[in-house]
């Protein structure tokens, strides 16, 4: 056979293949010329049966074909003609002849022709139906999606909007979810029986129409009319696939609803139960416009895998919210009130920030117009968190009425936590408390406003700000104790201050060299730049300004404005060591009181209080003793002595002659106590 011949039957061969893929291959082929106009058409494939081929031949590929993005398919295989490179697998979307409401998926490609001269002639497109596979993809995408971004937050609102997000516009043109009102409030989801009867909010509402207003905007609490497909799929807890392009059968339950849904346009909707273990925590409504198709079997598996997803995010924000509820309160009534007045401080503690965890603010009020600042924090959120804190806070409460300093106070704190951080370990395994090991962080400080002193100490991360009148401020250095909890016996260490008048002491629970990251030092900081404006005022601004409620740091704080003792509330003398003493303290304590217009009562039981105290003094103690009587809401007496002997209340027997001083002083007094220095000691009494 010569060359030409071989030739021939070459050509001839592949002419006869081409006839057999035009007319048999189930594959779509169509062959354009260089001005993209339709020269030949595969009218086997599937999408073709319908279609005569004289009808396209000769129409330019825009027009010939339903195709969505006909312009810019169009660029494409114009430049597949112009450079050569072939076009592979572009899927795009287009509308068959005999189907065309329903929008199918095809996968593209597009090679240049060109004769032995190299001359260019034509460009072929195949174009295989990719409609099912892209759906399954799309299906996998959205549930995919789903699962990462639905229930990221435990706020049951926030996951309502992330499930309407997931949805449109993959799933639906527009999207609803209403939950069951109750739930919103953590309160337990409802029977299916009981759902008729139950109010139900909007959480969550997408569209891509553009200008259309729900029936019921978002945070709409509504009762939902019946029988409807709503109720329906409430009732039984079955998903309804509902046609909307004729008036519905149950128009007249519900008229208002099928008003609006005319007006969205939407031609059909699949509405399923937002259930978790038979209850029911709302529903999720999806609906289509023109030109969407309408929904099939595999849409309805698709929302029901993504509902219950979406339920169970839901349920886990709802318990968060009931038990962030339950902390709230109690922290709330284990608090202090907000408004604490005492005669030579002004106070204003913050709202812990996030509410319902283990912060805590307290002012202690001390014999001798001492006041006691705490602040404080116990890892962790929740009521475990909160129960913690309010034992600590009774503990410090407890220990203060020792009248003892900040670092031993601390100390003995840090002990009793030792004891309940035990008790919590020793809890069975499976126990929730078990993995929340007790672990908390402290700061007190004690403000004497007649020494104008400020005695602090601090267990783990804690701080103190002072803000001078004039705006400058300091962050005292103090010796950092370990946490509570902790199985570290370091010593807690104090410092002492001055402290002028007017100034603002701001006690948080972050460390003043805490990161950057946190800054809330650094807020506090700024905002007593200014300090002479109003404590709340600068409270405020502070809580603006710190992390976001939704980060991981725990803070909170408390504000101190100090203010000059009163001069004509307090008196103060010092004694000689002889018995003569005795009469001299009682002569300056009816004097004294006279000129506070107290009563005969209670100066005849200060008088009688201070006597016994400088007896004993006299008897048992080392000079210099020194007498002060302080009024701040109550009547302070006190005698101070350079002996470290520790008093004994007993009760002295008939026959004795003494040993009866501090018996009376505790019936006569309200209160009474001996605080110590390094120079001495302090007995104190108080009456009301």
């Amino acid at each position: 056979m010569s060359g030409g011949e071989a030739l021939d039957d070459a050509d001839g061969a592949a002419e006869a293949l081409l006839d057999v893929l035009f007319q048999q291959s189930p594959v779509g082929l169509h062959l354009l010329d260089t001005d993209l106009r339709v020269l030949r058409v595969n009218i086997a494939s599937p999408a073709m049966r319908a279609v005569r081929e004289e009808d396209l031949v000769g129409r330019p590929l825009t027009d010939a074909y339903g195709l969505a993005d006909a312009r810019e398919i169009e660029e494409r295989v114009r430049a597949v003609l112009d450079g050569g490179e072939p076009l592979v697998n572009q899927v795009v979307r287009a509308w068959t002849v005999d189907e065309p409401e329903r929008e199918r998926t095809y996968s593209l490609s597009a090679f240049r022709l060109q004769d032995r001269g190299g001359n260019v002639f034509a460009v072929a497109l195949q174009m295989v139906d990719v409609t099912e596979r892209e759906r399954a993809r799309l299906r996998l995408r959205v549930l995919a999606r789903a699962r990462e971004r639905v229930g990221r937050t435990l706020d049951v609102l926030a996951t309502c909007r992330e499930l309407a997000d997931v949805l449109v516009p993959d799933i639906a043109d527009t999207v609803t979810v209403d939950v069951v009102d109750a739930v919103i409030h953590g309160d337990e989801p409802a029977p299916a029986d009981l759902v008729a009867s139950t109010p139900l909010r909007r959480a969550a509402f997408r569209t891509v129409a553009e200008g259309y207003a729900p029936l019921y905007p978002v945070g709409t609490v509504y009762d939902i009319p019946g029988p409807t497909p709503y109720t329906q799929a409430l009732s039984d807890l079955r998903p309804r696939t509902v046609p909307l392009l004729d008036d519905p059968a149950w128009i007249a339950s519900d008229p208002a609803r099928v008003k609006s849904l005319r007006e969205l346009g939407a031609h059909s909707m699949l509405v399923a139960p937002l259930t978790l273990h038979g209850s029911v925590l709302g529903l999720v409504t999806v609906y289509r416009h023109d030109p969407s198709d309408g929904f099939g079997d595999d849409d309805t598996a698709l929302l029901l895998e993504v509902a219950d997803h979406a339920a169970l995010c839901i349920d886990n924000a709802r318990r968060y919210s009931r038990e962030h509820a339950l902390a709230a309160t109690l922290q709330r009534y284990l608090l202090p009130p907000r408004r604490i007045s005492r005669t030579a401080l002004d106070v204003a503690p913050a709202s812990p920030i996030p509410p319902g965890g283990g912060q805590w603010t307290d002012v202690i009020g001390l014999p001798g117009a001492r006041t006691a600042l705490v602040v404080g924090n116990v890892a962790g959120q929740g009521i475990a968190a909160t129960t913690a804190m309010g034992q600590l806070r009774t503990v410090i409460r407890a220990l203060a009425g020792f009248d003892l300093g900040p670092d031993e106070l601390l100390a003995r704190l840090h002990d009793t936590t030792l004891v309940l951080a035990g008790e919590v370990a020793a809890l069975p395994v499976t126990d929730p408390l078990h993995a929340q090991p007790l672990r908390a962080d402290c700061l007190v400080a004690v403000y004497d406003p007649l020494s104008r002193r400020c005695t602090v100490a601090r267990s783990g991360s804690a701080g103190l700000v002072i803000a001078h009148p004039d705006g400058t401020t300091e962050s005292p250095e103090i010796p950092a104790g370990p946490p509570l909890g902790e199985p570290d016996q370091s010593p807690f260490g104090a410092v002492t201050v001055e402290i002028p008048d007017d100034a603002v002491l701001a006690l948080s629970t972050l460390a003043n060299d805490a990161p950057e990251r946190v800054h809330g030092p650094r807020v506090i900081t700024e905002a007593l730049s200014r300090p002479r404006r109003p404590l709340q005022e600068l409270c405020d601004e502070i809580v603006y300004t710190l992390p976001p409620t939704g980060s991981t740091v725990d803070v909170t704080f408390l504000l101190a404005r100090t203010k000059p003792f009163p001069a004509d509330q307090v008196a103060g003398w010092r004694l000689d060591a002889e018995p003569g003493a005795v009469a001299v303290a009682r002569r300056h304590v009816r004097d004294r009181l006279a000129a506070w217009d107290a009563d005969e009562e209670r100066a005849f039981a200060a008088e009688l209080i201070v006597s016994e105290l400088v007896t004993n003094a006299v008897r048992h103690a080392r000079a210099p003793i020194e007498l002060r009587l302080i009024m701040d809401g109550t009547l302070t007496c006190e005698v101070r002595d350079a002996s470290l002997a520790a008093p004994h209340l007993r009760h002295a027997r008939t026959v004795d002659e003494g040993g009866r001083g501090l018996f009376i002083v505790g019936r006569l007094s309200q209160d009474w106590g001996t605080r110590y220095t390094r120079d001495g000691k302090t007995i104190w009494a108080e009456l009301a």
